[in-house]
């Protein structure tokens, strides 16, 4: 359930291993979501591993990050290779393409209607008397559309309000907190000068900049409060505000909560979350997409191999260095001293930063097959 990026990519992950699967997804593609729209160099690799390569005329490279404030700025380049900012719609279209050329069945605007009965008591058959909507060879059956179809494993990636995760129970969660995002596009000269993906900080929340095509950059407000976004957010980063001045906005601007939640389960006996369904770290920290990617392959091999007891060990070792580095970048947002603090020390020791960049993409992260 869910044909966004992370149903999209376990779907082609199951395929890799010549698994039969059904994407159901209620809305029409492509899918556009509110993000920073930047994929790290280690999102790429997963990415490729896939089956989906992207290179320059699918967006716009980039070459590190950046981190600014009203007093300081300090970067870093990638170690190895390069990001590249692409924008949501034609991500999601390449991956929609990709599952379908690997096999999978994508029921887009579809509906589909689970056993409620199952859902509530998800542990009481035994092992002779299948549950309602359980068979005796281990299927079950779901209604898509008012047709049965049968299933062994069902996968929720439907996004930060779950109704898969409401389903099987799994909506426990050890940490829960929100802040809100406003993205536009603007369109630049292709001198501009964004070879980095940019992230200011100001009073109420950060903007980060992201190149997407060599005329456009995606621009993201993210703030605690939803109403600080709405009007006037370039009025506290007047840096930015003034290489933005005149320039042509190409989109509409779109919202969307960023949240930070983790779960004590991800996984039943046949029921297993992906993506923000499964949990998420600040989008911040711009790893959501790597993670959604990580999470495809472990869950494809955790199915392969019969059980999704893997899959939930492998889950809690891949959303472990995001969430510690969003909880660095929260941990300055809500101490704006400590933040100022921060930043002049990374500043005056550029190696530093350079270090944890190394460290966010990859250093420490358990591979997931």
């Amino acid at each position: 359930m869910g044909g966004g990026p992370a149903g999209l990519a376990a779907a082609i992950s199951l395929r890799q291993r010549g698994i039969d699967c059904t994407v159901v997804e209620a809305r029409a593609p492509a899918i556009d979501k509110a993000c920073g729209e930047g994929l790290m160099p280690d999102s790429r690799s997963v990415l490729a591993r896939l089956g989906v390569t992207l290179n320059a005329a699918d967006g716009q490279p980039f070459a590190g990050i950046r981190f600014a404030n009203s007093t300081h700025s300090v970067d870093a380049r990638f170690t190895e290779g390069e990001g590249i900012g692409v924008r949501r719609p034609h991500l999601h279209a390449l991956l929609a393409a990709r599952a379908t050329a690997a096999g999978a069945r994508l029921l887009w605007e579809s509906r589909i209607e689970l056993d409620m009965d199952f859902s509530s008591h998800p542990s009481a058959a035994g092992p002779l008397e299948p549950a309602a909507g359980q068979h005796k060879d281990g299927a079950r059956t779901a209604l898509v559309n008012g047709q049965p179809v049968r299933y062994r494993w069902l996968i929720g990636a439907d996004g930060q309000a779950s109704a898969v995760r409401r389903w099987a129970g799994l909506e426990g969660a050890r940490k829960r907190s929100m802040r809100y995002g406003f993205r536009t596009h603007y369109r630049v000269d292709a001198a501009a000068g964004f070879d980095m993906v940019e992230i200011h900080w100001g009073r109420s929340g950060q903007l980060y900049v992201t190149p997407v095509a060599p005329d456009c950059v995606c621009v993201v407000y993210l703030a605690r409060d939803a109403r600080s976004g709405r009007e006037n957010y370039l009025d506290e980063f007047p840096a930015v505000a003034r290489r933005l001045a005149g320039l042509e906005i190409v989109s509409q601007r779109r919202g969307a909560v960023s949240a930070t939640c983790r779960l004590r389960r991800v996984a039943t006996e046949f029921v297993a979350l992906a993506g923000d369904a499964s949990g998420s770290a600040d989008s911040i920290t711009g790893e959501g997409l790597a993670v959604s990617f990580r999470q495809a392959l472990a869950l494809a091999e955790s199915i392969a191999a019969g059980s999704l007891a893997p899959y939930a060990r492998s889950h809690r070792e891949i959303g472990r260095l995001p969430h510690a580095m969003g909880a660095l970048m929260l941990m300055l947002d809500r101490w704006p001293r400590l933040e100022v603090r921060a930043m002049r020390a990374l500043a005056q020791t550029p190696g530093l930063f350079h270090e944890l960049l190394d460290a966010h993409m990859g250093g420490g992260h358990c591979a997931p097959c």
